[in-house]
This record gives C-alpha cells, structure tokens and sequence, in this order.
C-alpha cells in the first residue's frame, strides 16, 4: 500500500469509528506504520474522529518527532502507545486506542473477557492484559510494560482503561475493533440479566477460534471494502 492509500484508509477508519459511535471525542487515536520509513501516521490531537481527512494526517517518527503534517499540539500518550509497539513489533503496521463503555467495563472484570459469544470466540487465548497505571506519559516507564504485556498477540485489554487493537494492516486491525466491542457488549448484557451462562466447551472454543480467522485469507478484507463504501470519503488522489 502506497503513502496515499494509507492515509486514504487510516482515515476511512477514523470516520467509520466515528459513525459507529465508539470514539471519545479527541482521547483516543488510530495510527498506521508509514511503509519503508520509522514513522507513522496519526490525527492532529484536538480533532475530532469525524474530522479527520487524508490530508490532515500528520506523520511523527517513532521518537515522537513531527515530520509532516499540520502543527497541532501532539497527543504525547499516542506516541507512547505506538511508537513503543511499532519499534518492537515489526509485524505491525496499524494500532487502534479506544476506550469504549462496554470495553472498558470488560477490562474491568477480574475474568476479563469471557467465550461466551462467536464475537468472543475470535480472541479465544488470544487476548493480552495490562494493569492499569495512570496515563501512559512516560516512554521509559511504559513502553517496557506494553511491549512485554502485548506480547505476540494482536489485542490488549488495558484494565480500567480501554484496548488496543493491532493488525498487520489497518482493516485487520479494524475487524479486530469490531468484534472485540461486539463481545464486549454482549458480555456486559449477559452478566447484566444475572442468568446462569451456558459454557462452550474447550475444544469447541479452540476450533472455532481457528476457523474464525481462517476464514478469508486477508482477513477483514471483505467487510472493509464495504466500509470504504459506507464512509464514502473521496481519496486523497483518484489515479494512484
């Protein structure tokens, strides 16, 4: 993917989260690994997720420098965040922050998330944790932490405190998004009614975790191919 589709689709992502009502306002942000360089790019802090276009991106090396990009005040918990992740996980190129209710009310369970919905089954054994240590503001008391509680895995439950989603590329990294706010809000429900839970057996929930990312081979491909048509945001140039 070229430096213009990137930010085409990174922004396509911030306004697909927008209309889908899981942003907070200008706390939470979206990043995408700039190919070939150590930098990513990421929205102005101070914008809102709906406001965010191709050409508003601004670019920051992995040490939290502005490369390119409008002179906004920058989000110093964002650089933490991904430029800890990107220096240490190459086989990352997009990083999602949220900080949703119903995520954040499931980071909050001493059981964390449960398998107790298909939405669930996608992170069967496959979910990190992270406790909860205030706002993560500095790069040498954090980044260690992160990196370590992350993992090998794609998703992180930051206790207290929201998620990080990841993927090789931005709409993996969005399918990831979306079924993990899915499983968050049925479990919320669930335990909510207060009835007694049917428990999916072990096996079937390791089987079913394979086939669910199994089931294309880019994975969220299909689904995102419909958002860019939903969000329907003109790309930064048509003939690229």
């Amino acid at each position: 993917m070229n430096e213009h589709h990137l930010r085409y689709n990174l922004a396509v992502a911030y306004q697909a989260l927008a209309k889908l009502g899981l942003d907070d306002l200008t706390y939470t942000h979206l990043s995408a690994r700039r190919p070939g360089e150590d930098a990513y790019y990421i929205y102005p802090f101070g914008l809102l997720f709906e406001e965010v276009t191709p050409d508003n991106l601004i670019k920051v090396s992995l040490d939290g420098q502005i490369l390119d990009g409008y002179e906004f005040q920058y989000n110093k918990t964002g650089y933490v965040i991904h430029g800890s992740m990107y220096r240490n996980r190459p086989d990352i190129n997009a990083i999602f922050h949220l900080h949703t209710p119903e995520i954040v009310a499931v980071s909050a369970m001493k059981e964390g998330l449960c398998p107790i919905s298909q939405w669930a089954l996608h992170f069967y054994n496959k979910v990190a944790y992270h406790d909860y240590n205030s706002l993560a503001l500095s790069a040498t008391e954090h980044e260690a932490n992160l990196v370590r509680d992350l993992g090998d895995k794609y998703v992180m439950l930051l206790k207290h405190h929201g998620s990080i989603t990841a993927g090789r590329t931005i709409h993996e990294a969005f399918f990831y998004t979306h079924h993990l706010q899915k499983a968050c809000e049925t479990q919320c429900l669930a335990m909510q009614s207060g009835a007694a839970l049917h428990q999916i057996p072990h096996e079937i929930c390791e089987k079913t975790v394979g086939d669910l990312l199994s089931f294309e081979t880019d994975l969220g491909s299909r689904d995102w191919q419909a958002i860019q048509r939903w969000v329907g945001i003109r790309q930064l140039d048509e003939t690229v």
